[in-house]
């Protein structure tokens, strides 16, 4: 039985894809333009074969790039740079005849479908504006006989020559294309559909990180989601939230992830140990756009009969990229049931001051990339501190993620911060080994 792809493994092979893409597309520019710089210089048309050489050029920028693995970057230039370059030349060079058609222009059905590709990651807008752009100019130049009528315009004899290289180098690429894009397709489908089922048959199971205070207190914890897939074992986050979030099952999947943190917090309240500890769930943008996000959180709390006070919902950054007033109203409103929101990844996407002055957050957590080498790099130390003041500031507690060594928690205190959460004091641990955790801290 072959072994299922991991979604890590998805993410590498779609990257490869990119990059295989990005490397025929710099070869056919380069290729062509080789080509026909020597057919002008032949002829000794030299101002072609100038304008031919930028043409080459891009193709071997867009192969450096990609050599690099700056893919997003080669990504760009490939698709803006091939666009002004098709368009260019079917307006000015390949003016289309009544003996010989206009095929410059077939490129450009190329580069509206390897937008989907190529920007995958980007926000469906983008996308969808990039491709209506190359779909638009390709009907203009298909539907008319639109081009400059100049000295410049290539005549039938030596555009039959560009009309077999366009048409057979334009079918290759999108038969190319079309096959990287349905093995993409037909994998994502594939793990999109083991993810669902996971969920279906309760595959996935919490852990908790706690957080405490610099005299030891345990506060509470971070909900962590993890997936025990039964051919592979066990999944991180980072193999399949961002799945989850491209196939929308991120919504039962965050709806699971509330609900069992709040039935957690209802057995918590049983001990006394822990009866005081808050638990933090991470909400994605998806979710708080939902219209019934306040009514989900409600009925979780009113299901599991866990206190509100003791639920602590943790943003993302990028949520504030989204509808902030709709945002803040559904903040509000869950304030008012008495639940907590905290700001995580605080100082690596969207936010501002702007921003922070209407949120009614209760915390700011500090990155742990900024903490990671906040007792070596000046830089992060200086945003460490920056953020520490600025909580202080907006009156927002602070706490600062992935603390790994003493001397990360040392500068963190004598900087202000008070509470952690990291390796240095635990590890993810099972609700149990939570209440066991909590328990050897008490005085």
């Amino acid at each position: 039985m072959q072994t299922p792809i991991t979604p890590f493994e998805l993410g590498a092979r779609h990257r490869h894809r990119v990059r295989s893409m990005l490397w025929l597309g710099a070869g056919v520019m380069t290729l062509m333009g080789l080509g026909w710089s020597i057919f002008f210089g032949m002829t000794g048309a030299w101002f072609f074969v100038a304008l031919i050489a930028v043409f080459i050029a891009v193709g071997i920028g867009v192969g450096v790039l990609t050599y690099l693995r700056r893919t997003r970057l080669a990504s760009y230039i490939f698709i803006a740079a091939s666009f002004v370059i098709v368009c260019a030349v079917a307006w000015v060079l390949d003016v289309p005849s009544s003996e010989e058609p206009r095929t410059i222009h077939l490129f450009l059905l190329f580069l509206a479908l390897s937008s989907g590709l190529f920007l995958r990651d980007e926000p469906l807008p983008f996308r969808l504006a990039v491709a209506g752009t190359c779909f638009a100019a390709f009907v203009g130049f298909a539907s008319t006989n639109a081009g400059l009528d100049s000295v410049y315009a290539l005549p039938d004899s030596v555009r039959v020559v560009g009309t077999w290289l366009n048409t057979s180098f334009s079918i290759i690429a999108m038969y190319t294309l079309v096959h990287v894009m349905v093995s993409d397709l037909a994998e994502t489908s594939a793990l999109g559909r083991e993810l669902r089922e996971g969920i279906e048959r309760g595959e996935f199971f919490l852990l908790y990180q706690p957080q405490v205070t610099s005299q030891g207190k345990v506060l509470g914890a971070e909900v962590l989601l993890r997936w025990q897939q039964p051919e592979r074992g066990l999944v991180g986050p980072d193999e399949f939230i961002a799945l989850a979030e491209k196939t929308g099952l991120i919504l039962p999947l965050g709806m699971w992830t509330l609900g069992a943190a709040c039935e957690q917090l209802a057995q918590w309240a049983l001990n006394p140990h822990t009866a005081h500890c808050t638990v933090a769930v991470n909400v994605s943008a998806h979710q708080l756009q939902q219209a019934d996000f306040v009514g989900q959180v409600q009925s979780a709390l009113e299901r599991t009969g866990a206190r509100a006070q003791l639920l602590k919902l943790e943003l993302t950054e990028s949520v504030l990229a989204h509808d902030l007033d709709d945002i803040i109203a559904k903040m509000a409103a869950l304030k008012a049931l008495g639940v907590g929101f905290s700001l995580d990844d605080f100082g690596t996407g969207y936010s501002s001051l702007s921003y922070l002055k209407h949120l009614p957050l209760d915390q700011i957590k500090i990155d742990q990339s900024f903490v990671r080498d906040v007792d070596t790099n000046t830089y992060d130390a200086s945003i460490a501190r920056t953020i520490i003041s600025l909580g202080q500031g907006l009156n927002f507690a602070v706490i600062a993620e992935g603390v790994e060594t003493q001397q990360q928690r040392d500068f963190l205190i004598a900087n202000g911060c008070h509470t952690f959460q990291g390796d240095f004091f635990s590890k993810p641990i099972t609700a149990p080994e939570f209440a066991a955790f909590v328990a050897r801290q008490l005085p």
